[in-house]
């Protein structure tokens, strides 16, 4: 296995973590080699004919186009990209906590071995993860050698292609109009990140910030990350899994942090609810069977799986998500109802012109303070 690049020390061993998750991920559906090709193929072309499509519909970018690659990827080099993204993003958390375990006695040895069960706790929820994620824009991705990322810290977008043909099976859709609906979804969080100069550094600035305000024990969060993954092996007892505890982003909130995290939930409504109404508004020039699709789709979201899963959902914050894609988009649809894609155009005009996470269930109130200061 390759390095994901440095030593593999500190309070995550990552390259376990890599190997932990690529040995126990599931395997993909059951394609020829020749079919594999033609998704892979497809899924590209889509790719690329999703830029003007968006760009049309939303008004943002430029016929320049971006210098942010489209990767189709398997399974296992989904997980090489995101633990290559977390240990970017995370750094100066697990800086600190290295710091303070450093100056514990025996901290530098309990530090090792706890650097290696977390690694192979973290690919545990990895290989969980690696199987239900169709799509993604890795705003925050280092560029390795297996794994390019766009000039000046741009990012990368991935295209899951062995989770795509999984749930069209699944769903029984029309595979090409898929292909393409999901594609739809994630250009558009390309386009909101490279038309947008700002937002990425505006994002990891808040993300920094959360993290900085941190102040707890190391093995208080090592022991959250610890009962997700007892709960994926089965090791908790059943009658935890409704209860399912906080989730690891709940565990480590302060005054300051919840503040943050108000702020961040709105960004993330915004720009996952946008790439819902996006995906949408243009569905039906491109993609015939998107009614269909979405009704489908909308129905898996909203059973989800097993109580395991429900409790892996809690646990990992992925609740949160969902609700983020349902607010997001009806505050995006009322605005763009209201004001016209112009006037929604507005939120991406710099930091302050972000909804805040009241105004995300009240789009009135967006309306009336942007475009009231505005005129």
């Amino acid at each position: 296995m390759t390095s994901i690049g440095g030593a593999s020390t500190g309070m995550v061993d990552w390259n376990l973590a890599v190997a932990t998750a690529t040995r126990l991920v599931r395997p993909g559906p059951d394609v020829s080699r020749d079919e594999a090709r033609a998704v892979v193929a497809e899924l590209r072309r889509h790719a690329k004919a999703s830029e003007e499509h968006v760009r049309g519909f939303t008004r943002l970018g430029t016929e320049e186009g971006h210098d942010t690659p489209v990767l189709v990827v398997d399974r296992p080099g989904w997980i090489r990209a995101n633990v290559a993204g977390f240990r970017e993003l995370l750094k100066p958390l697990l800086d600190k906590m290295q710091d303070r375990r450093g100056n514990s006695p025996g901290g530098a040895v309990m530090s090792a071995v706890g650097g290696k069960v977390t690694g192979v706790e973290l690919g545990m929820l990895l290989s969980f993860l690696a199987s239900r994620v169709l799509g993604q824009y890795e705003t925050f991705a280092p560029a390795t050698r297996q794994l390019p990322a766009g000039a000046n810290g741009g990012g990368r977008l991935l295209l899951v292609a062995p989770n795509i043909v999984h749930v069209e099976r699944e769903l029984d859709v029309e595979p090409h109009d898929f292909r393409l609906w999901v594609c739809l979804h994630e250009e558009t969080h390309r386009t909101q990140f490279t038309a947008v100069p700002w937002l990425r550094d505006h994002l990891e600035g808040e993300i920094q910030s959360f993290l900085g305000e941190t102040d707890v024990d190391p093995m208080t969060v090592l022991e959250r990350v610890r009962e997700a993954a007892q709960t994926l092996a089965g090791g908790r007892p059943e009658a935890e899994e409704d209860d399912g505890g906080r989730s690891l982003v709940e565990l480590v909130q302060t005054p300051a942090q919840r503040e943050i995290l108000g702020r961040l939930t709105a960004v993330m409504s915004l720009l996952e609810g946008h790439a819902d109404f996006v995906m949408d508004g243009v569905g039906p020039d491109v993609v015939p069977t998107v009614g269909e699709i979405r009704e489908k789709f909308q129905q898996r979201r909203a059973k989800g799986a097993s109580r395991l899963d429900m409790a892996l959902r809690k646990l990992l914050g992925l609740d949160a998500k969902l609700r983020q894609y349902r607010d997001g988009e009806r505050f995006v649809r009322a605005v763009v109802d209201e004001v016209g894609m112009d006037g929604f155009n507005r939120v991406w005009t710099s930091p302050n012109t972000l909804p805040t996470k009241t105004e995300i269930a009240k789009p009135a109130d967006w309306i009336a303070r942007v475009h009231r200061r505005t005129e």
